[in-house]
């Protein structure tokens, strides 16, 4: 039965002084639930002053827990992920940016799962992963025993939508939180019993924008005062999505209640980026992507009843980097051997009043591009932001809302904070590795996916939407000339059934595609047509991401790939009608040895 959001901010406002959990005991390892979300700003929390917004599970869970007053992510989703899952910055990772392939996380990184696993932990992922899709960047190679979501870095559409199980793909029935949510309440039952480590990385609000009519509707009615529709409907949508996962977050409270372990479980709650898009945000510049700080500054609740006090404000800084280093202090596990950049901040937490010592944080979001432009770095007192077109400093303290730069009045700051900065990016830029190229080749992988997003093209070839994020597709493939390539890194020699994701209409069937890879090439005529109509999508507002259709294969043929680097390559030796296909990727089969 759903309790109303009533019922649970009262359950959560009084669990400081609720009666310890009969199960808890002080040599049981606690279990720990990371909770992400994606998109949600700093200022999306009626907690922190937001005058329309109703979050009453975590306002609850935040006073009744630890908050950090500063505490700090990167300012793009992947980036973030990376730091949290490994304690490290997120260039030295290998993820940089959200797309093409730069969102991949190092397989040799130890992450979060992979520590608790280690322990002796059950360990499972419900939600949005976004450091890589391929093997082995899943989330099943990182650790993960049970992983149900998407890999991407959105997904297009939230009701009745496809996610994945462990690799293979399964139909669902509902809202994408509420079915996230089934999924990891799911796992706590069947893991009450032993440790578990569950990461829950919700993927709202981030757009498209889609929520329950009756979410939707509540603060459509109370924002009827704004003059552009356009950005009414966005926001009712963004604070419903909000709204409905403030729920979902007391259900899995509620969950730990009900099997008794809420007392020795670990619970951490968080945001991955500034919002998206210009709302209230406590006053702060910067949305999502920016590097001032209302962009990388976001809500960082923890509880854990059996070992931590209530009522806590933990000042200074602290970052996604600690929250790795952070739970193996208070699990007390060994974090991984490995150079770590964040701190275990436990101590901190222990006292009112906690401050954590000075410290000085670093912020970067290179984008395709490996440069030193668009970062930051923030001491206790200021902000240094870089951009192409400017370098802005600012006292935070005085200044909170960065309007008055002090660069030119404060030279001698702004320069060694330059400097200070550089040296780190350097180094960051040294550590870093690139892991763009797709994996293939493996035994334990029977089937690799080339999405159109990670190809690279020429002649008349673009993308549909425009910027090749997750699920664009190739369109324009109308010249002899045009080429489709993806670059793969081939473990282990071996011999594929290849297939051609596509949609064409009647009027274009009949092109011959050629593929060539490794010494190997193949032809075959594209004889059937399939053209779908756009799969319904109940959005709020027009969407920037591609939408969704179905999408028709067939097989081109086989061929065999040594060891090693190859490319990958799709042209036509005849187009007899305006183009060859729309395409969404090629699919390649493991041919049994």
């Amino acid at each position: 039965m759903r309790l109303s959001l009533f019922l649970f901010s009262l359950l959560f406002l009084g669990c400081a002084t609720a009666p310890q959990d009969e199960t808890s005991d002080s040599t049981t390892p606690p279990n720990v639930i990371v909770i992400l979300i994606d998109d949600q700003g700093w200022g999306d929390l009626g907690i922190h002053g937001n005058p329309i917004i109703q979050t009453p599970v975590l306002d609850g869970f935040a006073l009744n827990g630890v908050q950090f007053a500063n505490f700090y992510v990167s300012p793009l989703c992947a980036p973030t992920r990376a730091s949290l899952l490994t304690g490290r910055y997120h260039l030295r990772t290998g993820t940089r940016w959200v797309s093409d392939g730069l969102e991949n996380m190092n397989p040799e990184e130890v992450t979060l799962a992979e520590m608790f696993r280690g322990a002796g932990y059950a360990t499972g992922c419900f939600g949005k992963w976004h450091n890589g899709a391929h093997y082995p960047f899943h989330p099943n190679q990182q650790g993960f025993d049970e992983f149900v979501g998407f890999c991407a870095g959105h997904w297009n559409n939230y009701f009745n939508t496809t996610l994945q199980r462990n690799g293979e793909a399964y139909p669902t029935e509902g809202y994408i939180t509420d079915v996230l949510t089934d999924e990891a309440i799911q796992f706590i039952e069947e893991q009450k019993d032993q440790p578990f480590f569950c990461y829950l990385p919700y993927n709202v609000p981030h757009g498209p924008f889609q929520v329950p009519d009756s979410y939707f509707e509540k603060y459509y009615d109370q924002l009827d005062t704004m003059q552009n529709e356009q950005e009414r409907n966005k926001l009712a949508a963004v604070y419903g999505m909000c709204e409905n996962m403030d729920y979902n977050v007391g259900r899995v409270l509620a969950t730990l209640e009900e099997f008794q372990i809420r007392d020795n479980t670990i619970v951490v709650f968080l945001t991955d980026n500034g919002p998206n898009g210009a709302r209230y945000n406590g006053g702060m510049r910067g949305t999502k992507g920016s590097t001032h700080e209302g962009g990388t500054r976001v809500p960082l609740f923890i509880q854990w009843p059996a070992g931590l006090p209530s009522g806590i404000t933990v000042s200074g800084l602290a970052a996604h980097i600690d929250i790795l280093p952070t739970l193996a202090g208070l699990s007390g596990i060994a974090p991984p051997n490995r150079e770590l950049d964040g701190q275990n901040l436990a101590e901190f937490m222990q006292a009112k009043d906690s401050k954590i010592p000075d410290r000085t944080l670093f912020f970067q979001q290179s984008g395709r591009e490996l440069t030193p432009e668009r970062g930051a770095v923030r001491t206790d007192e200021y902000r240094l932001v870089l951009y192409p077109s400017y370098t802005g400093l600012y006292n935070l303290q005085a200044d909170p809302d960065e309007s008055e730069d002090l660069s030119q009045e404060i030279p001698q700051l702004r320069d060694s904070l330059l400097a200070v900065y550089n040296e780190w990016f350097e180094a960051m830029k040294a550590a870093t590795v690139d892991v763009t190229t797709i994996p293939i080749g493996f035994s334990a992988q029977a089937k690799a996916v080339l999405p159109a997003h990670e190809s690279y093209f020429s002649g008349n070839i673009t993308f549909k939407e425009g910027h090749g994020w997750a699920h664009d597709w190739l369109v324009n493939w109308s010249g002899l000339n045009d080429k489709i390539n993806w670059d793969v890194e081939v473990n282990a020699p071996v011999t594929y059934d290849v297939y051609l994701t596509y949609t064409t209409p009647q009027d274009d069937v009949g092109s011959i595609i050629q593929l060539q890879a490794g010494g190997s090439r193949l032809e075959d005529t594209l004889s059937t047509a399939f053209d779908p109509e756009y799969i319904p999508s109940p959005d709020r507002i027009q969407r920037i991401e591609v939408y969704e259709k179905e999408w028709a294969q067939t097989r081109l043929g086989e061929i065999t790939l040594p060891s090693g680097s190859q490319t990958i390559t799709l042209s036509a030796n005849t187009i007899p009608g305006k183009q060859v296909a729309e395409v969404k990727g090629l699919t390649l089969v493991a041919k049994p040895n």
